[in-house]
């Protein structure tokens, strides 16, 4: 890596952030040609293709090694010319973190109000579920991420953050009027159920658990919001698996009912960064551990 011209680096970092030829010559202030010029000699220079010329631009396999190589250095630059003390270019410390959307509304945005002012840390958050938040991660999209998964993507540490619980929720009416006909592995799978996106699994696999193998019913309600999600099921749209922080209020309103109490679901929460000395990446990393701590069950 350090053979590569930090220029062609910079470039091909500024084509996949702005997803297009020109705009990267816009945001560089350089011509459009000086922006394919670089990223074509960058490409002869390691011997393979780099980016797909899609719109916006995506970065292959190869590319996304020399976009985590070239955000880890615009990192490590800042860092070191903030203990040189050299003159300060007025832009605050950018941290870009994948985390996902039931931590969002609950316990990682108060973390990050915590972060030391004098860092001057602005957050670029990416909201993605927890299994997927480590392909950002291995991209270069993102430093740090809250993930489901405990093995380190090549170049990245691994904290342990503890559990998020989900519980079998639904509004009193809907439980009657849905579930109270029978033995809920016989009346769940066949209710309305609410789900975050097509890659939320809780519901499934806890009707799998309860049945010994069926998933959730077939009247499936998409709800892409993890407080849209809650109101959903508050609303007898269906039932659906609500984190603990989100429910304990509604069952203390008696507007949800836990279903199932003793087959909560507990999905394991982990850290994950890229290995920089940096104190902006360190200190976001505490606070958030610190969060984690006192809001999830260990």
């Amino acid at each position: 890596m350090s053979e590569l011209p930090l220029d062609q680096v910079r470039t091909l970092l500024a084509v996949v952030d702005e997803g297009t030829f020109d705009a990267a010559a816009a945001a560089l202030h350089v011509t459009p040609s000086a922006v394919s010029q670089r990223v074509k000699a960058l490409e002869q220079r390691t011997g393979r293709v780099l980016l797909l010329r899609t719109k916006p631009v995506r970065p292959t396999d190869s590319g996304q090694v020399v976009v985590r190589f070239a955000r880890q250095l615009a990192r490590i630059e800042r860092d070191a010319r903030t203990e040189l003390g050299l003159a300060d270019t007025g832009e605050p410390a950018r941290l870009s973190i994948a985390v996902n959307a039931d931590s969002l509304a609950t316990w990682f945005l108060p973390a990050l109000a915590e972060v030391p002012e004098d860092l001057r840390v602005v957050f670029e958050l990416h909201r993605e579920d927890q299994d997927h938040t480590t392909a950002l991660l291995r991209e270069g999209v993102v430093m740090a991420a809250v993930t489901s998964s405990p093995d380190p993507v090549t170049g990245c540490s691994v904290r342990t953050l503890g559990r998020m619980r989900y519980l079998p929720m639904a509004s009193p009416d809907f439980a009657a009027r849905r579930l109270g006909d029978g033995p809920l592995r016989q009346t769940l799978p066949n209710a309305p159920v609410v789900l975050f996106d097509r890659r939320d699994d809780l519901q499934d696999r806890l009707t799998r658990k309860l049945t010994h193998g069926r998933g959730a019913g077939p009247r499936r309600h998409y709800v892409p919001s993890s407080e849209s999600f809650v109101e959903a099921v508050a609303a007898g749209l269906g039932w659906g698996m609500v984190p603990t922080a989100q429910a304990e209020p509604h069952l203390r309103a008696g507007t949800l009912v836990d279903l199932a109490p003793e087959h909560a679901i507990d999905v394991p929460l982990f850290w994950q960064q890229w290995k920089l000395d940096s104190p902006a990446l360190a200190a976001t990393a505490d606070v958030v551990a610190k969060a984690a701590a006192a809001a999830l069950t260990r």
